[in-house]
């Protein structure tokens, strides 16, 4: 399916991995698109004018993998300074690539493009100033911005051309121009038009030494506008290189959910030239993560065939879940379920349901459910003489469900062919199904069996393809049948289950496919439930597809960051933890404060030397308060708005 005759899409064939190719950037002595391999960066938090410490640091970047050292250069004074941390570099025998980042500061970018090979500008602030006001604009006097616009960034056009320097023009969505926002919103379509803005005029000044960014912390905004990016690139006669990044996304499992979630995404479409993972953690942890995500496409043109479907009417630039009924507490309005896979671990004690989310209290001989309670638990045989959860509801495989005295308290898992031969008797019929087995006989039954729920899975190494394909043959037959998603990976480690996963499930929910997901457990051993059932939460929890924790839009830190952001990441994570739903950002600086964070309901974001402001949505609540009480302010603030509990 090319995207040059078929512009409602994005990529060159969505069900045969291809990857798109762009044009060729010189990065120093790095090329980066067109045929290379997908290059992996990082960027420093050390303060830049600290050369020693940047230096060392970048070492341990450089080594770990990272192929593109950036450091920030919020002013004159840093940008002069990226001499001394290059000439260091090369004394100690290390000539990879640096990227200066710019924000607010077209002379330092003047500077820093004369020293460095790549220079990062936000187009949302980098001539304007936002100061979140919406302005009516007539054409005439949105295009007389324009030339001022031209006017002050062409110098550093100029200056890039002569030095042979690359340029990124990289779009934050939290940070779009009171212009862009005045005109498009806080869009996708806003994100695109605000770097096209930029790559017009470099297109005008002859220079194409550029790469291209959409990042947002919300990894579906991220998808559809790297998407819409493409196709307008396309419609203007271009195809610059793809950073890829999910920013803000936090540390540890939740970060790494999140960034596979929409890096991952964008990568099984074959989009995708450079990927940074911006994780809250030392800029080294991160590469690891990319490798990974980078990795698993080296074969991924090896895959089994898959045939080609015709798409009607589907939007892939804006969210809508796909329609289906509700089957008990399956599809329609209800939120994505979750298996547990016990089918290769035997239940001898009400202890062995912890791993899932459900906690006994022997004293009151009652069941307490936690918000990462699984829904469904697949089971290989009949539990006898154990009372389970009533709301944990047991799923068998026909063979084992059929000889069963009661069926009021199960439901049954069958295969296509059972499915078809058998008249069962069941309010939730599980079928097994691969996109192969999606035949005729099997179309005309689901489209009238309003108890049905499909288990869909795959083993074809492109089978997020696979999946995707059978809910367009869904849709296309008018099947409103709830669906899970069901994967599976073997002999990888779970670092590698974590980001695929991610990147598996959270692909096609971020398209509005799927209503409960089935990550099965490979590994066999009780201890492993537990991690296999909270990243499944954590995956529709980075999707928006079920919200049951707190979420933390927290900056990777950079030299710009006025504080100690891991550690107080962690200390409000400690007391907001149990705040359901609430969306809280941890920002190091003004520069990814009210931009990044316009997603979260309150922000922590630092403005001076031991100075905290406290942001209430967009808008500044308490400014320049002190580190030490900050926090303490915060949960005030919390409290104010009457969304604070108690932990339990």
């Amino acid at each position: 399916m090319d995207i040059k005759n078929k512009l409602q899409f994005y990529c060159n064939n969505l069900y045969n991995y291809s990857r798109y190719k762009t044009k060729e950037v010189n990065i120093g002595d790095l090329p980066l698109g067109g045929n290379n391999p997908i290059r992996i960066q990082s960027m420093t938090t050390t303060d830049t004018m600290n050369t020693l410490a940047t230096v060392e640091q970048s070492i341990r970047m450089i080594e770990a993998g990272c192929e593109y050292v950036r450091i920030t250069a919020p002013s004159k004074n840093e940008a002069e300074n990226l001499k001394n941390i290059k000439d260091e570099l090369k004394k100690r025998g290390y000539n990879t690539p640096l990227i200066a980042d710019i924000h607010f500061t077209p002379n330092a970018a003047i500077i820093a493009a004369k020293i460095v090979e790549k220079v990062r500008i936000n187009p949302g602030n980098f001539v304007d100033k936002k100061k979140f006001q919406t302005i009516e604009y007539t054409d005439s006097e949105y295009l007389k911005e324009i030339d001022t616009l031209r006017l002050k960034f062409t110098p550093l056009v100029k200056v890039c051309k002569e030095y042979g320097t690359a340029m990124r023009i990289g779009t934050n969505h939290g940070s779009l121009s009171d212009r862009i926002m005045s005109r498009f919103g806080d869009t996708p379509e806003g994100m695109v038009e605000s770097a096209l803005e930029f790559v017009r005029i470099c297109e005008d000044l002859n220079y194409s030494n550029i790469v291209l960014s959409m990042k947002s912390s919300n990894p579906q905004i991220m998808v559809y506008a790297y998407r819409l990016l493409v196709k307008k690139l396309e419609e203007e006669g271009m195809n610059y290189p793809l950073h890829l990044g999910v920013t803000e996304a936090g540390g540890g499992e939740d970060g790494r959910v999140k960034s596979a979630l929409g890096i991952g995404t964008l990568l099984e479409d074959g989009l995708g030239d450079t990927i940074r993972v911006s994780l809250t953690e030392d800029p080294e942890f991160e590469i690891p993560v990319a490798q990974i995500l980078a990795n698993r496409y080296n074969d991924r043109s090896n895959h089994s065939k898959i045939e080609s479907v015709l798409i009607n009417n589907f939007d892939f630039f804006n969210y809508s879940k796909r329609e289906t009924y509700s089957v008990e507490n399956i599809g329609n309005g209800n939120v994505p379920i979750v298996f547990a896979d016990y089918s290769k671990i035997k239940i001898t004690d009400k202890e062995d349901l912890k791993q899932i989310g459900y906690v006994y209290n022997k004293l009151t001989d009652k069941w307490i459910l936690t918000d990462n309670a699984s829904d469904f638990i697949y089971l290989n045989d009949e539990i006898k003489n154990l009372e389970l959860p009533l709301s944990l509801k047991k799923v068998y495989d026909f063979k084992v469900w059929s000889k069963l005295k009661d069926f009021s308290k199960s439901f049954p898992l069958l295969n296509a062919d059972e499915y078809l031969e058998h008249n069962i008797n069941s309010s939730i019929k599980f079928i097994n199904v691969s996109d192969d087995q999606l035949n005729e006989s099997l179309v005309k039954r689901l489209q009238i069996d309003t108890s049905a729920v499909l288990v869909l899975n795959t083993d074809n190494l492109n089978g997020m393809a696979e999946q995707r394909s059978t809910f367009f043959k869904l849709l296309n037959n008018n099947i409103k049948t709830p669906v899970i998603i069901k994967r599976s990976y073997k002999n990888i480690s779970f670092d590698e289950i974590r980001l695929y996963s991610s990147t598996d499930f959270g692909s096609l929910l971020i398209d509005g496919f799927g209503d409960g997901i089935w990550l099965e457990n490979n590994n066999y051993k009780k201890n492993s439930l537990q991690d296999i059932n909270l990243l499944q939460f954590n995956i529709l929890q980075a999707a928006r597809a079920r919200i049951t924790k707190t979420e933390y839009i927290a900056c990777p830190s950079c030299g710009r960051t006025l504080f100690d952001l891991q550690k107080t990441t962690e200390m409000i994570r400690k007391r907001t933890l149990h705040l359901k739903g609430v969306k809280i950002a941890i920002m190091g600086c003004i520069v990814n404060g009210p931009g990044e964070m316009a997603d979260a309901d309150y922000g922590y974001v630092g403005s001076g030397i031991d100075k905290i402001t406290l942001y209430r949505g967009k808008d500044i609540v308490k400014k320049n308060i002190k580190s030490a009480i900050a926090v303490d302010e915060l949960i005030d603030l919390i409290k104010e708005d009457d969304i604070w509990m108690e932990p339990c």
